[in-house]
């Protein structure tokens, strides 16, 4: 195992009625103004909006509401926010969302307290932001894992370049799982598959000998595989969703990067696609993985043989390498199984999207068992269509 550091500072608030029992007495440390970030209204239909501002309200609180985030979001929303945030004296920001709701009011947070644009500093100048507006977050669609970290994925319009950005760490967050049925269900089995991807792309990463992390990598991919299954036949049931929640943060809280270089090449390519078409982030993963796969698997034979034995249970085969396609090919069936995309095509992504830019302009990694080139990358962005 490498060396490594570990802290996380989020404190976590799981289950059913937390905002109602917790929420007041937190925000009671803060200041007066509160920035209340969300989406496309939807908290509004389900209650969740009323219960919030009932509590601002009874604290007497200032609010700004930051609304109309959306998924992807991108560059200019989040200098709308901290303009917001700037103008209003915001002392904190409260995300209510998913993980795009989430990963704006990261960058909002830190380019609010910034006297210079945050993409130019961090990826031209290479500089970390150290001043934050604090934040907390309550999330009613879990799959990202966005509430356990500093990272966030914003999608700058204006370059065509959907790519990391790091601001404020929630303070703390709530995770209740009945908060997620009112999300629309195929947005529920797509987020999921996106917890599956970020195991998956930690798992394959750097050294790829046994050790603690992978053991318990191996128990979250297992664990959303069996619940999106319970899901599929009992769409509203507490308890998966409660588990595929916590698999969520589990999958990002840096627990299962203890001692590993991660690869995260699947989740590259797809944000390029999405910085060019705008797509859903699950389903885009869902069509790239097994493909990627399909062309390094034999790079990490022994690996992947691991995958399909402890993952998918599959039977050793003759070699390794045998044992290790009918892993891939055992993700490529459940992704079928269970309703997500096997093709752009089935995305309305069209052939004639630049596929050459796109792959000309994603970041390569190399934490997997194999660096890809551009030309590589292009050739698996054709056989996704």
């Amino acid at each position: 195992m490498n060396n490594f550091i570990y802290e996380n500072a989020t404190r976590v608030y799981f289950g059913k009625g937390g905002v109602k029992e917790y929420l007041a007495s937190i925000l009671k440390s803060y200041g007066d103004t509160v920035m209340l970030a969300y989406g496309g209204g939807s908290i509004k239909k389900n209650g969740i909006y009323n219960e919030i501002m009932s509590i601002l309200q009874a604290l007497e609180k200032t609010v700004i509401e930051f609304s109309g985030i959306m998924s992807n979001p991108t560059y200019a929303k989040v200098q709308e926010g901290a303009r917001l945030a700037c103008e209003n004296h915001v002392d904190f920001i409260l995300a209510v969302g998913g993980g795009s709701v989430i990963d704006c009011c990261k960058i909002v947070s830190a380019q609010a307290k910034l006297s210079e644009d945050i993409w130019e500093m961090e990826n031209v100048r290479k500089n970390q932001p150290v001043d934050f507006i604090p934040m907390g977050a309550i999330v009613t669609a879990s799959g990202t894992g966005a509430e356990m970290n500093a990272g966030a994925v914003i999608t700058h319009e204006e370059k065509k370049i959907k790519g990391a950005l790091f601001g404020e760490q929630a303070e703390f967050v709530f995770l209740n799982p009945d908060y997620t049925l009112s999300v629309p269900f195929g947005q529920v089995i797509s987020g999921a598959f996106d917890t599956l991807s970020h195991a998956m792309e930690t798992y394959f990463g750097k050294p790829d000998t046994n050790n603690l992390s992978d053991d318990i990598n191996e128990a979250v991919m297992k664990n959303v595989i069996y619940n999106i299954r319970v899901l599929l036949t009992d769409n509203k049931n507490y308890h998966a969703r409660s588990e595929l929640m916590w698999a969520s943060s589990m999958a990002e809280n840096g627990i299962l990067k203890i001692g590993k270089i991660t690869d995260f090449q699947a989740h590259q390519i797809e944000h390029q696609l999405g910085a060019y078409t705008d797509c859903n982030h699950g389903q885009g993963l869902a069509v790239i993985h097994p493909v990627l796969y399909r062309h390094i698997y034999r790079d990490g034979a022994e690996r992947f043989a691991r995958f399909a034995k402890n993952v998918w249970g599959i039977s050793e085969k003759e070699t390794a390498e045998q044992t290790a396609l009918a892993g891939v090919e055992a993700l490529a069936d459940f992704i079928k199984e269970i309703g997500m995309p096997t093709s752009f095509s089935q995305m309305g992504i069209s052939e004639t999207v630049d596929f050459r830019a796109i792959a000309d302009s994603i970041n390569i990694t190399s934490g997997c068992c194999r660096k890809l080139t551009h030309d590589e990358i292009y050739e698996i962005l054709k056989e996704c269509i």
